[in-house]
């Protein structure tokens, strides 16, 4: 049973859109289902010159800040702080016994994201593989959205999705750890942990249920990741 949440939040100058982030997650941690859990938020602060880590601290979570400008080592870093402070706050707490989730800084979680990855990890899952979607596309050309749309969709498997994306992705914490976590890497970190994840035979549950709104900003944090991929799509016929 899981007895304790750790969200973690990997931010690159991220002043202008870490608080509404913040504030969905609060509001994920007070779901009825959650709210007699402790859940702790961290962000990682990396490589930051702007007023990221003030937010986080007015919003009360725990910041972590780094220099490696990179979201990998941002997401690890924030992973053995979030697990470790865990397990320090509980005496007996075990890995078996802890959820970490982890979202972006540009990213709004919905009510029910907390709750339904406690459901899943009650029912045996050993990680929560989510999809996103975009409301707002600003700065896009007409067409870009529909070419999304098409594209993700396309790809379902009887199984579930193929997405993998760092913004909605949860894994209890001792399968983090046997998996070996993420990989230091400047994109591709999710992926490459999910993948270590089902390779080790780790159940991975991967639903369209409680999808995550992201950005479609035009100066995505991290080259080569999803927002790059939707400035690829601009420039595709309609």
């Amino acid at each position: 049973m899981i007895r304790s949440l750790a969200v973690v939040v990997p931010a690159r100058d991220e002043e202008e859109l870490l608080g509404d982030c913040l504030d969905a997650l609060r509001r994920a941690a007070a779901h009825p289902r959650v709210r007699a859990l402790p859940v702790r938020v961290v962000v990682v602060a990396d490589a930051c010159v702007d007023g990221t880590a003030a937010v986080a601290l007015r919003h009360g979570t725990d910041l972590l800040e780094l220099s490696a400008g990179s979201v990998g080592a941002a997401r690890a870093a924030g992973s053995r702080h979030a697990v470790g402070l865990a397990l320090a706050a509980r005496p007996g707490l075990t890995g078996r016994q802890v959820w970490l989730a982890h979202t972006d800084a540009d990213s709004l979680v919905p009510p029910g994201w907390l709750a339904q990855q406690l459901a899943h990890a009650a029912a045996g899952w050993h990680a929560v593989v989510g999809t996103v979607r975009v409301t707002d596309w600003s700065g896009h050309p007409d067409g870009t959205a529909d070419a999304f749309h098409r594209r993700y969709r396309r790809h379902g498997l009887p199984t579930g999705h193929p997405h993998v994306h760092g913004a909605n992705l949860a894994v209890r914490a001792d399968a983090y750890h046997a998996a070996g976590g993420f990989d230091p890497l400047t994109v591709g970190e999710d992926r490459n942990l999910v993948a270590a994840l089902e390779a080790a035979g780790h159940r991975v549950k991967r639903t369209t249920r409680n999808p995550v709104t992201t950005s479609a900003r035009r100066d995505p944090r991290a080259r080569g990741g999803f927002g790059d991929f939707l400035l690829g799509l601009d420039s595709l016929p309609g």
